[in-house]
């Protein structure tokens, strides 16, 4: 959808919903934080878009999105592609990522959504889809679940048929790990792949000395295992181990991931469409990852991932965290834009992102 035919931006509209975990993901992380976002433009189309953060900075991102966002918006031309970089200059001084992208998100996605509500295609459409379907693996928040409790989850996941999936490690003695990554792995039998997740628990010997003792349960990669920030220490550790590294997550704009790729510091990248600042710089970040030949698996959301990932060149796969979808969740008002059934995501074909918040 061009500029002209959406016309400028005449409204910004936020509401923060707090949204309970069906599965908490610890003790301090029980909901989520989801800021919708609305943006009227002069067609008369309103984009839905959203902002998430699970537990810190909700209110910051709405304030930003009330404030410096609405008030550089407003008059513009309602086109996320063209919006995007003045946006993030002008409110660079508040920080390059994190808060600022976050936000940013919020009215990238809605402006993507006005743009596919507006010619009745879905944003998979806008895109130009790939493939009529994408992989998606079970992963689970589990580091707190007693050992009976992970056996039981991961005993869920091969009985709905995924081929992959990912459970928490680090936070334990490495003994204590060692037993449950043993267990999930006799629980989803020796066809299925694991990933293992630290989420930036360890230091680089801390890793490499983990690793050294988990790799012998045939591991698909470790995700964080430092600091993300830590782009040399990830690339040192992987000269050190033979498990494919993961990373990505917690990075907030394209140069830092293009500088994972120029340090080596992952095999695989895991860009949260949020985090990054929305749809425009996602697909920017897959670009770099495809021209590097590095995995590109997006990380979480699976309603919206999974919509960008059939729109992908190079084959990739799509999270989903058990119990937290947005239709699970009880955050949606209309039908889900995406279906999963035998490990296996398809579109609905829902106009725009297909995301329409209760």
């Amino acid at each position: 959808m061009s500029e002209s035919a959406l016309g400028r931006i005449t409204g910004l509209r936020t509401r923060l919903i707090d949204a309970p975990l069906v599965r908490p993901w610890g003790t301090d992380v029980t909901q989520w934080h989801v800021i919708e976002v609305l943006v009227d433009t002069e067609s008369g189309v309103t984009g839905h878009g959203f902002s998430w953060t699970p537990t810190i900075g909700a209110h910051s991102v709405q304030a930003m999105l009330d404030h410096d966002i609405r008030d550089f918006v407003l008059g513009r031309g309602a086109d996320a592609r063209t919006l995007w970089t003045p946006l993030w200059q002008r409110l660079h001084e508040a920080g390059s990522g994190g808060v600022t992208t976050i936000a940013m998100a919020g009215v990238d996605l809605a402006l993507w959504d006005a743009a596919g509500r507006a010619v009745q295609a879905s944003v998979t459409g806008l895109l130009g889809a790939k493939r009529a379907s994408v992989g998606v693996y079970g992963s689970g928040v589990n580091r707190h679940y007693p050992l009976d409790e992970l056996v039981a989850q991961a005993q869920r996941w091969r009985d709905a048929g995924y081929r992959l999936v990912k459970m928490k490690v680090g936070g334990h003695p490495l003994g204590e790990d060692v037993d449950r990554v043993a267990a999930v792995r006799e629980t989803i039998g020796p066809d299925a792949e694991l990933a293992i997740d630290a989420n930036q628990l360890w230091s680089l010997d801390e890793a490499e000395r983990a690793i050294g003792e988990l790799s012998r349960f045939d591991l698909r990669w470790i995700e964080e295992p430092l600091r993300a920030d830590d782009l040399l220490g990830h690339a040192a550790l992987r000269s050190r181990i033979d498990v494919p590294v993961a990373l990505g997550e917690n990075l907030h704009t394209a140069y830092r991931f293009r500088e994972a790729i120029a340090v080596g510091a992952a095999d695989i990248l895991q860009p949260n469409v949020i985090r990054v600042g929305g749809i425009t710089p996602f697909l920017a970040i897959a670009e770099l990852a495809d021209a590097a030949g590095v995995e590109l698996h997006p990380h979480l959301l699976p309603e919206l991932s999974g919509q960008l990932a059939l729109a992908q060149s190079r084959a990739t796969l799509v999270e989903d965290v058990e119990d937290a979808g947005f239709d699970r969740l009880g955050l949606l008002a209309e039908p889900a834009p995406v279906r999963i059934a035998d490990a296996m995501l398809t579109s609905t074909g829902r106009p725009g992102l297909g995301i329409t918040l209760a």
